[in-house]
């Protein structure tokens, strides 16, 4: 008789759909570099503080693969970034208006009508393109902008990704917008490499990101990019939406995370993986702590 009424209530818990946060399982994924393995981190354990149960599915791979992780329900959430949802997912052509606003709204509609998938509220962080220099050069030119740069780059090395030649927000928009044009351009496949020959004044000016930990560490000047080419990159939870359904608590969570990261923040916690080796999870949970969200 007491099986059955224990059965009959749990029955009855089911039937009015009352879940709480220990009936779901959150599964949070990652693409493949380190940025991101930190987010995830900090996405799973204010999760596991707030109730919830996580399943890591950290380094799927590269955007698309992750996406599709997403999409087909292998994961429920991952963090990503606006101009990369935009440019990789919807590949939108022709978008020259860079309001990080209009971007975010862009994004989420689409991702909602095409996948039900949905975007939170966006971080504080905006991991697009930098183009950076050394501080002397950028005293000794007195360059602080692009159209600063436009002005002396014919004189100047550039050092980027072999993509960086052949994309509208790479060379080709850099001429186009800025009439910028260097004096020689050279490859480098991997990031630490760029900022290794800019250390050691191989190359006068790199491309990199705005969370690198290596501008804040060298003190290397990124310059502004005051004719807006380059779109936004905000860190953004994508979720689906099935899995947020009646559940505001996630979306709590997560965008209160998202509240406390902004784009120097994030150059240190990617310093502390990629110089003190330190683990993503290590790094996320000192964070967490001093932050007042976990004891």
């Amino acid at each position: 008789m007491k099986i059955l009424k224990l059965v009959g209530a749990a029955g009855l818990f089911v039937a009015l759909g009352v879940q709480g946060a220990w009936a779901q399982t959150i599964k949070v994924g990652s693409k493949n570099f380190t940025e991101q393995f930190i987010v995830a981190e900090l996405y799973s354990a204010a999760l596991e503080n707030a109730g919830f149960k996580v399943d890591r599915k950290i380094n799927l791979g590269t955007t698309l693969v992750a996406h599709e992780a997403l999409r087909t329900g292998a994961i429920d959430l991952y963090p990503e970034y606006t101009g990369t949802g935009l440019n990789a997912v919807m590949k939108a052509q022709g978008v020259t208006d860079t309001d990080p606003a209009k971007i975010h709204a862009m994004v989420r509609e689409f991702y909602e009508k095409e996948f039900k998938l949905t975007w939170l509220k966006p971080s504080g962080v905006n991991n697009g393109y930098a183009i950076v220099v050394r501080p002397e050069t950028a005293r000794e030119l007195n360059v602080k902008t692009l159209s600063d740069l436009a002005k002396v780059a014919s004189k100047l090395k550039l050092g980027a990704g072999p993509e960086f030649g052949d994309r509208r927000d790479g060379l080709k928009g850099l001429k186009e917008v800025y009439n910028l044009e260097f004096g020689e351009f050279r490859q480098f496949a991997a990031l630490r490499l760029r900022y290794e020959a800019l250390n050691q004044k191989q190359i006068d000016v790199a491309n990199g990101f705005s969370t690198d930990w290596q501008i804040a560490a060298e003190k290397f000047v990124a310059l502004a990019d005051d004719k807006t080419l380059f779109p936004p990159y905000y860190l953004t939870p994508v979720v689906r939406m099935d899995t947020v359904a009646g559940n505001p608590k996630i979306v709590e969570t997560l965008e209160r995370i998202g509240a406390l990261i902004d784009t120097p923040t994030m150059q240190e916690l990617n310093r502390q993986v990629e110089v003190e080796k330190k683990e993503p999870r290590q790094v996320a949970a000192e964070f967490l702590k001093a932050k007042g969200v976990t004891k």
